[in-house]
This record gives C-alpha cells, sequence and structure tokens, in this order.
C-alpha cells in the first residue's frame, strides 16, 4: 500500500495542545475522509535510541491509489487550502512517499 510520511515540528508559537486539537478536529479527519486514503495516523516522538529527536511528528497517511491522490486529491481546492493552514502550523517539514514493501 502507498503511504505519504510526512515529517515534521511544529512552528514557533504554535501550542502541542492547539495542534492536537486542531489534529483531532480538522487535519484528521480531513486527511482520512480523503476519497484516496486509508487512513492517518499521527505519532509523536518521544525517545530517539541516538539522543537527538530531529522531528517531534509523523504523520503517515496510508493511500489506497497513488496516482488517485496525486491527480484527484492532492491538487484540488480543499486540499491546498488544508496545505495553507497546514504549513502556517509546522516547520522543518519533509513529505516523503513509498510503497510498503513488508
Amino acid at each position: 500500500m502507498p503511504k505519504e510520511i510526512i515529517l515534521y515540528n511544529l512552528a514557533e508559537g504554535v501550542t502541542e495542545e492547539a495542534y492536537l486539537d486542531y489534529v483531532k478536529n480538522e487535519k484528521g479527519p480531513f486527511l482520512a475522509g480523503l476519497p484516496s486514503a486509508e487512513k492517518f495516523e499521527l505519532v509523536k516522538i518521544v525517545h530517539s535510541a541516538a539522543g537527538e529527536i530531529p522531528y517531534r511528528y509523523v504523520g503517515i497517511l496510508h493511500i489506497k491509489n497513488m496516482a488517485e491522490f496525486q491527480q484527484r486529491d492532492a491538487p484540488s481546492a480543499a486540499f491546498q487550502e488544508f496545505m495553507k493552514k497546514w504549513r502556517s502550523m509546522v516547520k522543518d517539514f519533509h513529505i516523503l512517499a513509498g510503497e510498503e514493501i513488508y
């Protein structure tokens, strides 16, 4: 199954409480409700064996069909508005796409 994996930190001035409220009430339901999405997960990183934690949050969007996501959902006006708001709340983000192999 294709996945989009998003690594990031919160922007200056964005509290964890405010962000988690946003995730529960807007981000999570929006992403999980995309026609091309299977589900959305958000992981807060609390420990690293290397000591340093470069990214505090990892979002994982499980995608049913990557072509549909890229051609229909991602370019939509609703998704672009979502991204605009989300980008104002985060920093140091990297968006990666991959295929599950095991």
